[in-house]
């Protein structure tokens, strides 16, 4: 299997990220075998600075085999994040 991250980067004062959390822990444990790594967009500067993230949150980024293959950018459904997973897990 290869190895795959995600990273999620977020802002306690953007309604997108709050929308989206409701149901982030769902999504993290439909997919046990991937590494989930939170980022606040505030409170983690130097971890978020190498992300090159823009002005649009929150962004979730799909690494694997120490890749960067894909990013979400802003508001998205649950299973718009699950197929986009399921696609990249391939």
């Amino acid at each position: 299997m290869n190895s795959m991250t995600i990273i999620k980067i977020s802002a306690m004062w953007c309604p997108a990220c709050i929308i989206m959390n409701k149901f982030w822990n769902e999504i993290e444990e439909e997919f046990p075998y991937i590494e989930f790594i939170s980022y606040d967009l505030d409170m983690d500067e130097e971890e978020v600075k190498k992300y090159n993230v823009g002005n649009t949150l929150p962004v979730i980024i799909m690494i694997k085999n120490n890749k960067e293959t894909n990013r979400l950018i802003g508001e998205k459904t649950k299973a718009e994040i699950m197929r986009f997973i399921k696609e990249i897990d391939t």
